[in-house]
This record gives structure tokens, sequence and C-alpha cells, in this order.
């Protein structure tokens, strides 16, 4: 079974990198999901374990349902503390950009990551990087940043000090990004790596548990009420949307991550293939968040690219809207009836 993702020349360049480094950064995109705290939070306690001391810095806040994640208090908001995210990628030596494919992911901390002088290290599952980096470890066939980070940690011989909070924060990763493992997850090295994981004494009930069993009364209400008041089904075609409005999220005292996973729910419904979630933002007007998913061989990654502003994978992907969410509305069913053929 083959787990390595780096050539012996990418190897010895990685570890060489990382000896002469002083100033280590490791960064994520804004809104980090599961697989961004998760592969960050693994990736920075590899480092240690070489005994560095770098530090995490995040665009902005991870949802509530990951603060638990062993780390994440430590972790550097850049919207929170801005000049002291400038002073630390101005003063880097080496950057680690994980889990996104272009410096426009990482939302206001992109003009200080692209001015930083600190040699860059990519690892990334998403299509077509866009990073200026002296490494690129880029697999769009892998399920998650975080399973590339456990390959890599495998590959530099670092398995045996893995502690159980790595390897939660990698299963967290892993579970996160493939839905519980009911999409892109069909790949045998994904199962072996978690048995190893489970070496490490992670209990994958309770991150499981910690993840998806820990809304509020609130944020369950607002899900009871999306689906049965705001889903809209597209006659005759095996797809959905539904928006959540600025006035939805105050009627529910919305808080990040009470709407994580909601895009996957009309998937339940017999015969589903398309799923669209639209979400206003909560402090920019005319800025629509949209989330897609799909099953099977749809293609949301192209039409969130096609009509998003957006990309991803195939059955997992985001965009933006620079519009009303009225406007959003018609462009989901635009969207939907250009690609009628594939969803009929």
């Amino acid at each position: 079974m083959k787990i390595e993702l780096l050539t012996e020349a990418e190897v010895a360049s990685l570890k060489h990198i990382i000896e002469e480094s002083a100033n280590i950064v490791v960064c994520c995109h804004k809104s980090p999901d599961g697989d961004a705290m998760g592969s960050s939070l693994a990736w920075a306690a590899f480092l240690r374990m070489q005994g560095k001391a770098p530090k995490v810095i995040t665009p902005d806040a991870c949802p509530d349902f990951l603060q638990w994640l062993p780390g994440a208090v430590d972790v550097m908001r850049y919207d929170k503390q801005r000049e002291e995210g400038d002073a630390l990628l101005a003063n880097a030596d080496l950057v680690f950009c994980l889990d996104f494919n272009s410096t426009g992911r990482v939302d206001e901390m992109q003009s200080s990551l692209d001015a930083s002088p600190a040699r860059k290290v990519l690892i990334d599952h998403h299509l077509s990087p866009d990073i200026d980096a002296v490494l690129e470890v880029s697999h769009p066939e892998m399920s998650s940043t975080s399973e590339m980070v456990f390959r890599l940690m495998w590959q530099l011989g670092a398995f045996d000090d893995m502690d159980t909070d790595c390897a939660a924060a990698i299963y967290c990763g892993m579970m996160t990004d493939t839905g519980g493992f009911t999409y892109n997850s069909n790949s045998p090295e994904i199962f072996f790596i978690i048995s190893q994981l489970l070496t490490k004494g992670i209990d994958k009930d309770r991150i499981y548990r910690n993840v998806y069993n820990n809304y509020s009364p609130w944020a369950l209400r607002l899900r009871g009420y999306i689906i049965s008041e705001k889903m809209r089904m597209v006659r005759g075609l095996h797809a959905s949307f539904f928006t959540i409005s600025r006035s939805d999220m105050k009627r529910f005292h919305f808080i990040k991550g009470d709407a994580e996973g909601l895009v996957n729910e009309p998937l339940r419904i017999k015969g589903m293939r398309l799923s669209i979630s639209l979400r206003e933002d909560d402090r920019r007007d005319n800025t629509v968040w949209v989330s897609l998913r799909s099953v099977d061989d749809f293609p949301c990654n192209k039409m969130a690219e096609e009509f998003f502003n957006g990309g991803g994978h195939l059955n997992a992907s985001g965009g933006r809207l620079n519009c009303s969410l009225r406007q959003a509305e018609e462009i989901a069913r635009q969207a939907i009836a250009h690609y009628a053929e594939l969803l009929g």
C-alpha cells in the first residue's frame, strides 16, 4: 500500500527547509473548517517534534464545534490581531500554506501573506494551485489536506512520535472533509490511515460527537426552519437549494458554524443529486456565500466555477456571489437549468 507523497529529492528538500528555518508560520484559509484546522494543528505538532516553535494563524475564527481541538486556543486570529499577524508574517522565514490553493482564500490576510519574504511550502488537495511556493505538495485526488499531513508525517518517519492530540486533529480533518466518510472516501489507504490513527488512542466516536452533536437549541431550530420553510425543490430535476438570510440568522441567534453541514441534508431525499446553500454574509452587503454538494458523478465543482465564482471538488464545492440574496436565488435556478441534462 503506497502512502508516500514525495520523491526522495523532495523529502530531502523539505527536511532541509525546515532545519534551516527559525521563524515558521502555519496558515490556512478564511472560515477554517475541520480540515483546515486539523491539518494546520497536526502539522504544527509535527514541526514541534522537529524542535521548532511554529505559530498557527488563521484569517478569522473557526466554528464553535472545532474549539475543542487540541491547540486551537493558541491559534492567532488575524482579524483580531492584525498588527501581530502582519509582524509574524513579515518576520517569518518559512510559511506553510495548508488547505488552500490561492492566497485569495485568506481574505484580508492576503496582502501580508503575499508580501512576506518567507519561503512558502504548499500542502493542499484543491485543484489548480496558484501560490509561489518553493515546494508544492498538491494532490487533488486526496480526501483532505489532513490525509496528506498524515502521509507526510509517515514518510518523514514521524509516525512513532505522533501523540493522541495530533492523531485526533488529523482524524477530525479527514472526517469533516468527507462528510463522515460518506463522499470522496473510497480509497483503501484512507481506512489504513484510520486504523493507524486508532493505535494512537483517539476516540473517534467522541470526535464525531464533538463535531456533529454540538449544536445549541437555536441552531437546531434554525436547521428545522430552513429545511421546512426555505428549501426549494426544482421541478423535474433532482436538485434543490435554500437560502439563509440575515433576518433568519438574527431570529435564530446564529453563531459561526450553525449552518455547517446543512447543505448535505437535502441529499437525504431519495434520488436527490445536488444541493445548494445560499447564505447572506452577516456583515457585508451584497455578499452571498455558496456551498454545493452532490452525489455520484455530478460535477458541482464545475457548476461552482461557472456560476458562483468558486470551485472545489467533484462532490463538495463552494463560491461567493456579490449580489442580493434574491439575485443569488435566480443564479442558482439558472445554474440548475444549465445542468438539467445531468440532473434530470
